[in-house]
């Protein structure tokens, strides 16, 4: 498995965005959704309509077998109704153009979306598990509080956490930064 990195930049964040909704709704809101609830990809697309029509998610995470409940923040809710309004309730939030409305995109058509974006905007190391990372990293640097988002990501220690969101490698390149013999 290669080691992906948070996106750091929000505006790099908010180019993607863009990027994305040119190509269509569907990749769009999958890196919205990814970088506002902190999912693993493999959870993000097993979900259909009816699991994001409330304020909350509720799931059992396919890696921890743990029930998780994520507040769908208002961002989030906005993009979510406006994109599932001519949706049927039973539909994949993330349909296949090949299986129709009755199959989610798998995984590595995920990747490809990820990858294009990466490409685009020459950014490296990025994955889909990048918008998990992404989601760790940006609400650290909002709260500075590790143990929520080690809450949030169903981590074990905060130390996990912080090499996670890439937070030990940034303090690691400031103290370089700020070196000098």
């Amino acid at each position: 498995m290669n080691f992906v990195q948070p996106i750091r930049d929000q505006e790099t964040i908010d180019e993607i965005k863009e990027f994305l909704k040119g190509q269509s709704d569907r990749n769009h809101l999958m890196f919205v959704f990814g970088i506002n609830t902190g999912l693993r990809i493999q959870d993000i697309l097993k979900l259909r309509v009816r699991d994001v029509s409330g304020d909350q998610i509720v799931m059992t995470e396919m890696k921890t077998k743990k029930r998780k409940f994520i507040q769908i923040n208002p961002t989030l809710k906005r993009d979510i109704k406006k994109y599932t309004a001519d949706m049927d309730k039973d539909d994949y939030l993330f349909p296949s153009r090949q299986g129709g409305k009755n199959k989610p995109i798998k995984r590595d058509m995920a990747y490809k979306v990820m990858r294009k974006a990466a490409d685009e905007f020459g950014l490296v190391d990025i994955g889909t598990h990048t918008l998990r990372k992404t989601f760790g990293y940006h609400m650290y640097q909002k709260t500075k509080d590790i143990t929520l988002v080690q809450n949030l990501l169903n981590h074990s220690d905060k130390s996990i956490t912080m090499r996670y969101i890439g937070m030990d490698q940034d303090m690691m390149n400031n103290a370089m930064n700020r070196f000098g013999l």
